[in-house]
């Protein structure tokens, strides 16, 4: 139902359309980036994940019937740990929230972690109030690890965030089970 392709400069213009207020880049971004997201921000982004000591992979998110971007989602390596950082994870495209795109971008991005790249351990770090996120990484096997209280301030207010892993044993398991 959807594929992951290279992030590339052609996609910069939906991806700033999506990120459409302070509260959304800061969830998505984190303190990354400023509002508005503009090309040379992205250009910094894209340039990064060529050029920084820990290795980027940036998927735009396509859905395979329409072709149509629909989200986008990074994936950082830290090859000495065999391990990854999910980050950036977005379904842009509102009309496709609640249809299960997010399960199949984690597992996608799973997939290529553990059985192409042959990682250990993959993490990430979602909002505490991001419900939705949470079962959906829940759902895909990951275990929280702890809550870092206040860890992001937006505004006048702090946000925490749970920290989540899955290991290469439970990413088999699990697909096995299913």
């Amino acid at each position: 139902m959807i594929k992951l392709e290279p992030f590339e400069r052609a996609d910069f213009e939906q991806l700033i359309e999506w990120i459409d207020s302070p509260a959304l880049l800061f969830q998505w971004g984190g303190q990354t980036f400023s509002f508005p997201l503009n090309e040379h921000q992205l250009e910094y982004y894209i340039k990064d994940s060529y050029t920084s000591p820990v290795q980027l992979i940036i998927y735009r998110v396509v859905h395979e019937i329409n072709h149509e971007a629909v989200g986008h989602i990074n994936l950082q390596l830290d090859w000495i740990n065999k391990s990854a950082r999910i980050g950036k994870v977005l379904i842009g495209n509102r009309s496709f929230r609640g249809q299960g795109i997010g399960q199949l971008m984690i597992r996608k991005v799973l997939t290529i972690a553990f059985e192409e790249l042959k990682l250990h351990r993959v993490s990430l770090g979602v909002l505490d109030f991001n419900h939705s996120a949470i079962a959906c990484y829940e759902k895909a096997g990951f275990v929280k690890e702890g809550l870092t209280r206040d860890k992001r301030k937006m505004g006048n207010e702090f946000w925490s965030v749970w920290e989540m892993s899955i290991l290469e044993n439970e990413w088999f398991e699990k697909k096995n089970n299913t």
